[in-house]
């Protein structure tokens, strides 16, 4: 935990330098009982929890890992537009804004800026896809950070398969999967998981 006089460090994009391999993190919706909303939660390959999206008051979201430590609150300003902060404190370390460009039935778009204190240049993402379908695409220049898509089976199966369970891949050369679950936090943001 840092300490409460040490000055914020202006965040930056993670990048491991031999991640060869992609990470799928799968995100479903979990109710605790009968009549509940239900939270978003991200899990990895082998069913274990990595991630889980819980609601504070004031409507703001809670990227939360496994261990309970609060990884990003996301606070929604105003219709199409966020503002992500290091932890559960809002006035200390806001990391990203999103805005939404485009509003389609079919396509949607953000734009996400990195707040960098130092520098005038700021770091851009892109988010592009169809919420219907579960797609989406966040891009770092005309590179693919992470892509979002419906789990599909085969054989007869493929008929029953569930609107409420999808995939997010990361690919290599992304390091902070919190932020991509973020980013796909705000992307879903008031969409029905049609179950």
């Amino acid at each position: 935990m840092a300490d409460e006089n040490s000055t914020a460090q202006p965040y930056e994009l993670q990048t491991p330098p031999n991640s060869q391999i992609p990470i799928d993190l799968f995100v479903s919706k979990k109710y605790e009982g009968i009549g509940s909303r239900g939270f978003l939660r991200f899990t990895d390959s082998a069913d274990n929890l990595v991630y889980t999206v819980k609601k504070s008051p004031h409507s703001v979201k809670l990227v939360v890992d496994s261990s309970g430590n609060t990884l990003f609150s996301i606070h929604r300003i105003s219709k199409g537009s966020w503002q992500g902060f290091r932890g559960k404190d809002e006035e200390k370390d806001m990391i990203f804004t999103v805005d939404k460009t485009l509003d389609e039935s079919s396509r949607t778009e953000f734009k996400i800026l990195f707040a960098e204190k130092n520098d005038d240049s700021k770091t851009e993402l892109r988010m592009k896809g169809c919420p219907f379908n579960r797609s989406c695409t966040i891009y770092k220049g005309n590179s693919i950070v992470a892509e979002s898509s419906l789990m599909h089976k085969l054989g007869f199966e493929k008929l029953f398969v569930t609107r409420n369970r999808f995939r997010v891949t990361i690919f290599p050369g992304f390091a902070d999967h919190s932020l991509v679950a973020s980013l796909v936090v705000i992307y879903f943001d008031g969409r029905r998981f049609w179950i």
